[in-house]
């Protein structure tokens, strides 16, 4: 079972070094009604080097002296038309955290299981002024409550002796690939309503001490089925994933994956061997789109995940890793991917349709190191 929800897997992780964040993304409409895709993050870094003030690993002079990291990072923008990545850095003295319940507090920004509240604001001037910020300018500023409906616990891979042993260099647990907020957001001065029903939100949490490379993420709880012609209310996919590491060991290619149709889990999840587990991926950067292939199996079902995302509707996202150094610089990020999926059940040598689906709003992700 992987749709089980799990305060400790959601807790703030670190103690001294390492990473932890915490996702969130939906769907808003303008007074109009047209939909815009936001994202909210509140990433951690290195609080055993806090001070009074945020510690950048990309200004030049702390490269020169290979200084580490060290802030609260609240990053929050959109995709699709003109979309942007906005940073606010706090010193660690400034920030307030409670681990379990996790809660994150600096100033107006505070993040919880159940709510989110904060803002932003940058000049084209501080922007240009401040390449180690990593970011664009402009204002955002939001107030939502937030509604985890379904969950991927990974499993064992997260329990408590793999997090205490640092066992792996990245970590994964989506406490609500089915989330549902529900509040405002206002953009560059334009206020947006966010609905529950119609958000097709995600809220998920990574930590470890360095990426995963390739850099693979897919999501959507939009799905429309092609055989009876609905929108499925209570189902949602999560793909994700890469090239793990195990005590500092690469492994091959591998990727989590979990369909929850119609409340039945079908779990193609790499680290369940028993479930014989088989996944192919290949991820493309084309001119204009990136393109997402994967085919995941068990000994009881077979998954096929097709995605497109326009660049046009991308970010480019930053972040730099606890060692001060930035390897991704090609880590592409979306809100409005579109795709087909197709689950089937395995009949000795045949396959059996049991649901084919139009995804929307699909969240995605993928970048490798530049070397």
């Amino acid at each position: 079972m992987f749709n089980k929800k799990d305060n400790n897997r959601n807790q703030f992780m670190l103690k001294d070094k390492g990473y932890d964040w915490w996702w969130h993304s939906f769907t808003a409409i303008d007074e109009n009604g047209e939909e815009k895709p936001f994202f909210i993050e509140f990433f951690t870094v290195n609080p055993g080097l806090g001070t009074d003030q945020p510690i950048f690993g990309q200004l030049e002079v702390n490269k020169v002296k290979k200084v580490k990291p060290s802030y609260l990072m609240v990053k929050a923008g959109c995709w699709k038309d003109h979309g942007v990545q906005l940073h606010r850095f706090f010193g660690w003295n400034s920030v307030k955290i409670i681990r379990n319940p996790f809660q994150v507090e600096a100033q107006d920004c505070f993040a919880c299981e159940t709510r989110l509240k904060g803002s932003i604001s940058i000049s084209k001037e501080e922007c240009e002024a401040h390449p180690e910020w990593m970011c664009d300018y402009g204002e955002m500023s939001w107030d939502l409550k937030v509604n985890k409906d379904i969950a991927f616990n990974v499993g064992y891979g997260t329990s408590k002796l793999f997090r205490e042993t640092n066992a792996f260099e990245m970590y994964w647990h989506a406490q609500g690939m089915k989330t549902k907020y529900e509040g405002t957001v206002t953009f560059n001065g334009k206020e947006y309503k966010v609905l529950p029903d119609c958000c097709y939100g995600y809220a998920d949490k990574n930590w470890g001490s360095n990426f995963t490379s390739p850099w693979v993420w897919l999501s959507s709880n939009h799905l429309v089925s092609n055989i009876t012609g609905q929108t499925l209310q209570n189902s949602v996919f999560d793909i994700g994933g890469g090239r793990p590491k195990v005590f500092f060991v690469p492994l091959p290619r591998k990727l989590l994956g979990v369909m929850y149709h119609e409340g039945k889990e079908y779990d193609f999840n790499f680290s369940h061997f028993w479930k014989g587990v088989h996944t192919l991926f290949k991820c493309d950067e084309k001119a204009d789109c990136i393109e997402w292939t994967v085919v995941q199996s068990n000994f009881k079902y077979h998954m096929k995940t097709h995605v497109i995302c326009q660049k046009k509707d991308m970010l480019l996202v930053n972040y730099e890793a606890p060692d001060g150094l930035k390897r991704h610089n090609r880590l592409w990020n979306g809100g409005n991917g579109v795709g087909r999926i197709t689950l089937y059940k395995r009949n000795n040598n045949t396959l059996e349709l049991i649901e084919d689906v139009n995804a929307y709003n699909i969240g995605c992700e993928f970048g490798e190191y530049d070397c």
